[in-house]
């Protein structure tokens, strides 16, 4: 059986390319006569000279490549926007929110294979909630995004009640996602390399860790939480090390986490991407179910398969043909509310 004839693959996690002259002309003044970039910009290669990663900026070429790759339908991150922890002032931060939300809401018009999830101030947590409100409701966007670093606000505190509150009630997810650059830490590096291997996991897991023992999946048992763009690998021995401070700190230090860690991150409330070549995907579904495991592309980064990305976890002997159409396209779907 070809992959198309059984599954609509959903990729939970693609990326689109948020140039800062797409972003421009929905800004409001004053904002609009900022001298570009309107965040700041890594001088990290990325790319290593262009030589790895797609194009990805005109929809034509997305769509193209999600077909190569066997997507159906993808949802959309930014890639610049990732980095939106690191504009302190929060009413710059909104702007710059709004005008991306903007700009990816009419991205998406292009084809209906297209969703988005809009980009959210985390250094301005009501203005979070409110913007979460306009993009479900106003612009069509699938739900929030809340940068995991390069800021110093931490997702358990209740500033973002709020937020979780608004997002509970329009059944909207909020997804945590790392950009893999500089953080707390990673001034020991001189390379790259380094600083990319630890960008991504680390701040996820710390927002993670936070939101669990701060009580946020009990305090709202009907918001949806995704953590992404950090495979799937950790999820048993992240589980376990919090069970272990919970048993015995947790009375003391996290009363408002009420139960293990890991009733909470096998609920079914929190929600996980993985990379199609991870192997050890098959041992987290022995432990943790199939049903909230998503595969992601990662297109149009360097660090993405191509150009196969779905199929190699259609090939996959170690998950079962049911477990294949959960990660593959039923997880994403009923994460995001897609039809």
């Amino acid at each position: 059986m070809e992959l198309r004839e059984v599954i609509h693959v959903v990729d939970s996690d693609g990326h689109v390319r948020d140039l800062d002259e797409f972003i421009q002309p929905h800004l409001p003044e004053p904002f609009r006569k900022r001298r570009m970039p309107y965040l700041p910009r890594e001088v990290y290669d990325r790319s290593l000279g262009g030589t790895l990663g797609q194009n990805g900026i005109k929809f034509e070429e997305r769509l193209s490549a999600m077909d190569q790759q066997e997507i159906e339908t993808a949802v959309l991150y930014p890639t610049a926007g990732l980095g939106i922890g690191l504009i302190r002032e929060p009413a710059y931060a909104a702007a710059l929110c709004r005008a991306y939300n903007d700009f990816i809401a009419e991205y998406c018009k292009a084809s209906p294979r297209l969703k988005a999830v809009a980009n959210l101030p985390v250094n301005n947590p009501q203005e979070a909630a409110e913007e979460l409100k306009r993009a479900v409701t106003k612009l069509g966007l699938v739900g929030g995004m809340m940068a995991a670093q390069a800021h110093r606000k931490n997702f358990g505190h209740p500033e973002f009640y709020p937020l979780y509150e608004e997002a509970q009630r329009l059944g909207a997810p909020v997804a945590i996602h790392a950009f893999g650059g500089d953080e707390p830490g990673s001034e020991i590096f001189d390379q790259f390399i380094c600083i990319h291997t630890t960008g991504h996991p680390f701040p996820v897991l710390r927002q993670l860790t936070a939101m669990v023992f701060g009580g946020i999946p009990e305090r709202f048992p009907r918001l949806k939480l995704g953590y992404l763009e950090i495979g799937c690998g950790w999820i048993p021995y992240w589980m376990e090390r919090m069970d272990e401070e919970w048993e015995i700190r947790g009375k003391t230090e996290a009363p408002l986490c009420k139960n293990k860690p890991s009733a909470y991150l096998t609920s079914g409330q929190i929600y996980y991407g993985c990379e199609p070549d991870e192997k050890s995907i098959g041992y987290v579904v022995g432990e943790i179910g199939s049903e909230t495991v998503m595969y992601a592309s990662d297109y149009p980064h360097w660090d993405m398969s191509w150009p196969e990305s779905a199929v190699l976890l259609w090939r996959r002997e170690d998950l079962s043909l049911e477990a294949k159409k959960n990660i593959l396209e039923k997880n994403a779907r009923r994460f995001y509310g897609l039809s």
